[in-house]
Order: structure tokens, then sequence, then C-alpha cells
């Protein structure tokens, strides 16, 4: 209560989370009062030690400026009318209205918000976001956490409310469940010639999209006809019920072709679907049960490939996991998510059976030689006790992708699938990492799904076509028998990049290159390879001469 008496001057408000790939690491809602402040690790949620407890020191002046000092070891930006500068230890800056700061580069991003700009949005004074001393440790408690994330959430709606174009609808889907989060990375472009879909790995931010490897899969659908109207395929029916799920505010729009219409799941059903390359598989929160346990998560992977034939050389052929966080796991868990991914039947009709699992992971040496040094490992957010299980230590192979020029631009893309050599039996593109909360875990005698988060992923299969589709929303359309003989029916044969067969020796098959961006079969980890974790100290310098966690 010893603020009570002081005058308020600002908020730093979140403008995101700490890497969309973790729970860890929000900021609070920082009420700043006239004179001095401090800003630390007692404003995250989970402490993260690149945050020191007294990490900068602020005094904000009557008119509402702010000089900071940097009183922590490591640096921060600020970004001020389109500059980004770096500010390290002991040295000062200023800042105004509307500047945002990264509490450490790339990381926990706050705005700064003069009272004559909030109005009514302020935090309320003696809020959680001003904990100190003891009461620290009561962070680690689910409800404080939960009452913070609530908050945080709270105020950075109130700000894109306040910032957003006057065209654009905001909207929170609802997680029931704690902890959970929307994790799909996805766009549905519509235009007048039909609907782009567009599911992809990377979040809208800079350095995701130039520094990362990532993963976009797209395809066009055009309007259906009239008479087509009432016909549905697995594809539209999987997105349908992917968007009902999130229960976004109906609105109604003008379009060209089509006139006045509501924007609604039901809407995407105008669209014609039956060309899809690719099935959906997606998870929403909540407890699934009965013919819901089915429709998510690794339940809905493992149900759609039982329905699918694959050619015997992938009989227990093995798997790969490659993603950029790893949940807290024990083996019940990956012995239960390793069959549904070995689900299917080869072609004579016999189970593929059991596939052995690898994890795809970057090394310590792997991060701190990237093209971001060591601050690539803030987007690979996985602590020490999850990492460095002994159970895992059988699973661990490395990031190669020389083949494709990104061995040194760290794994954002997260992507399942079992092969055999250069072929490939099925490969999933997907937000999902290899988390619980993502895929869902089996409960009550195996009855019903637990999912905490959303996710949205494309599984590519091969399959028997009657001709490649060539519909485009923005281009001329070819001939959607270009290069096929009339009247007959062409299969799918799924490889990778490295693959060197001969696409002659089938005519009636279509080859279809992946571009797996890792090397398979996968290297093992040799005894000098340490797995990734972020918590943890490293002293030896990066490429840019810095140590983790950074000292400026």
């Amino acid at each position: 209560m010893a603020y009570a008496s002081r005058v308020r001057v600002g908020t730093l408000v979140p403008l995101a989370k700490d890497n969309a790939d973790s729970s860890n690491g929000s900021v609070s809602t920082i009420p700043i009062f006239e004179g001095s402040n401090v800003v630390g690790r007692n404003h995250l949620v989970i402490a993260d030690k690149r945050i020191s407890r007294k990490h900068l020191s602020l005094h904000a002046s009557p008119d509402g400026s702010i000089e900071v000092v940097v009183e922590g070891p490591n640096p921060i930006i600020v970004r001020s009318e389109g500059q980004r500068r770096k500010v390290c230890a002991q040295e000062k800056a200023k800042i105004t209205h509307d500047d945002v700061l990264e509490l450490i580069p790339g990381d926990y991003f706050v705005k700064y918000m003069d009272m004559a700009a909030e109005h009514k949005s302020s935090a309320p004074i003696g809020s959680s976001g001003l904990k100190k001393g003891k009461r620290h440790s009561e962070e680690d408690s689910a409800a404080v956490k939960r009452n913070r994330q609530i908050m945080e959430d709270e105020a950075l709606a109130r700000t894109l409310q306040k910032m957003k174009p006057a065209n654009w609808i905001l909207h929170k889907p609802p997680l029931p469940i704690s902890f959970g989060t929307h994790h799909s990375k996805a766009m549905l472009l519509v235009y007048p010639q039909g609907i782009r879909v567009v599911v992809h790995t990377a979040n809208m931010i800079h350095v995701d999209w130039n520094n990362k490897s990532q993963g976009l899969w797209m395809q066009d659908f055009p309007w259906k006809d009239a008479k087509d109207i009432n016909k549905k395929v697995p594809f539209e029916n999987d997105l349908v019920d992917y968007l009902s799920a999130l229960k976004w505010p109906e609105f109604r729009v003008n379009l060209p072709v089509v006139g006045d219409v509501n924007i609604n799941a039901s809407f995407f059903r105008r669209f014609d679907y039956s060309s899809a390359m690719v099935r959906l598989i997606g998870s929403v929160p909540g407890y699934h049960a009965g013919p819901s346990i089915k429709k998510w998560g690794h339940m809905k992977l493992r149900s759609v490939l039982e329905e699918c034939t694959f050619e015997k050389q992938f009989c227990k052929s093995p798997l790969i996991y490659q993603f950029s966080s790893l949940g807290s796991l024990d083996e019940k868990w990956m012995s239960e998510f390793t069959y549904s991914l070995s689900a299917g039947k080869s072609d004579d009709g016999s189970p593929l059976g059991i596939g052995k699992p690898l994890i795809v992971w970057p090394t310590v040496e792997d991060v701190r030689c990237s093209i971001e040094g060591y601050a690539a490992g803030s987007c690979i957010p996985s602590p020490q006790k999850n990492v460095e299980k002994d159970f895992l230590r059988k699973y661990w192979t490395r990031w190669k992708a020389d083949h494709v020029g990104r061995c040194r631009a760290m794994p954002h893309i997260k992507t399942f699938t079992r092969y055999n050599g250069q072929n490939i039996a099925w490969f999933l593109l997907t937000s999902s990492n290899l988390s619980k909360a993502a895929w869902g875990a089996l409960q009550k005698n195996n009855t019903q799904l637990m999912i905490r988060s959303y996710e949205l992923g494309v599984l590519f299969l091969p399959q028997t076509l009657k001709s490649i589709p060539q519909f485009s929303c923005t281009e001329k359309n070819r001939s959607s028998l270009d290069g096929l003989a009339l009247g007959k029916t062409i299969k799918t044969k799924l490889v990778t990049l490295c693959w060197k067969g001969d696409e002659e020796s089938e005519p009636f098959t279509k080859t279809v290159r992946l571009p797996v961006p890792y090397q398979l079969p996968p290297q093992p980890y040799g005894p000098e390879d340490v797995p990734w974790s972020w918590d943890r100290r490293y002293t030896k310098k990066d490429v840019y001469g810095s140590v983790w966690p950074r000292h400026g």
C-alpha cells in the first residue's frame, strides 16, 4: 500500500507473451508512478533468470516521460518512432507514450501508455504485478498464475482494441482448461474466385519469418457450384468443426460476387474442397469423450491413419518427432502417442506395427553457432527438467539441414513423419509441439482425451486421384488434367528432396517431393552432444561473443 499516496503517470502494458510456444515468461501489467519505479523478475509469471530482480529502474516525470536505467547485466531494446536501440547495463534511455521495451532482446514486449492515453483501462493499484519479497514465492501456485494470466489478457485486449484498425475484429477463443493457449497459425483469405487456406508455423513477428526454419502450406479452392452446395468432404468438415470451436462473433460483410454474407463457421462450407491434397489435424481444448474422442489431437491422427493403406516398406519403419518446445512427458504418454502415430495398414492388410520414434532437436552447439547465436534459444523454450529426463536419451538426433541450407536457422517448424530411407509414408506439418497440452492425454481408462490448447496441422498422405488440382485464386488456371492421360487415375508417392529414384518408372504415379528440412535418416547424438535447454548457463561464447544468459 506504499504506492497509494503516489501519483500514477502511466502503465507498461504487455504486447505479447514471451514466445508463443511456451506459457512461461508472460509479463504483468506494470503501473508506473511519479518518481522511482523498479521493473524486474517479480513482474513475470514464472521467473526467468535472464531478468534480474532489479532489471530496470524507471524515473517518471510529472509530464509522463520516463528515464530508464538498465540495472541488470542483460541489455534491453527500446523501440521508439520506428527505431530500435540496444541499451546495455548502466546505460540510460528516455521513453514516452507508445514506445516499446523488449526486456530481453526479442522477448517480453511491453508498451508504455501514459495516463492521458489509458483513460479507464489502467490496472488497479496493488495488483499482482506489485508483489514483492516473500510474496514472490506464492506465484508458484496455479491460482495466482491463472489470475495473473487473466489480468494480462484483459489488459492486452484493451490495448489492442484501441490500437486496431477500424475494420479489424479481435477475438479471444475460449480456453476452458488452465494454461492452454490458442497456438494455431493459419489464414483464410477470401478472393472473388475462391478461398486460399494457409497453415503455417511462424508467429507474426519479424524474427520468426526471417531467422528461423519454418513451414507453410497453402491451397486454393473455388466456390461451390449451386448443385454441389450440400456436398461435403472430410477436409471441409474438419475445417468447419475447428472454426466452430473458436466461437468467434459472427459479423456481416459485403463480398464481391456473393454480396452481403454472414461470416461464421458455416460460411466456409460455400467452397469446394474436393481437391484437397491434405487432411486437417486439429486440437481444441476440452475433455473429449464418445465420438468426439477421435476428432482432435493424436486420436484424430490415429483415426485418419487407421483408414489408410501404405506400402509394405513402411512396416515397423521409424517415426520422426521434430518440434521447438518439449513438454513435461513420461514414458506412458510417449507410448500412447507412438501408438497413434504407428497406426495404419500395409497393402497386404496387416498392421504397420509400432515404429521407433526419433526426436530431431538442436544441440547446445547448434544454437551457439546459429545465425542468431544463443538468442535463437529463446524460441526453443524447453527447461532442463523437461529435456534432461533419462528416458529421453535414446530418442535424441541432430538437427542437420545442409541439403536445404538451414543448418544455422534454428527450427521453429514442427513436423511429424514416418519414413523409410528417402520415402515418406505420411508427413504432418503442424503448430503442435511435443506436449500433452497440444496433442491430448487419454484419461478414464482411455475413454476421454484431455487437451488444453488449440493447434492446427496438415497431413500429407499418398492418394489416388483423378487429376492433380491446379485451381488458383490469383492466377489463370491451368487444365486439371495437365500432363495426364485422359481417363486414367494416378497415385501420389511422397519422397524427400534427396530421393534419387526414377520418376519415369511408374507412369501413372505422381512423385511429390516434400521439402523435409532435416536429413533422413537423422544422425544420433554423439557423446559430446547436449540437447538445448533454455534455462541452463552456457559460458562458451556464441558467434556474437555472448554467453547465456546474456550479460550485455
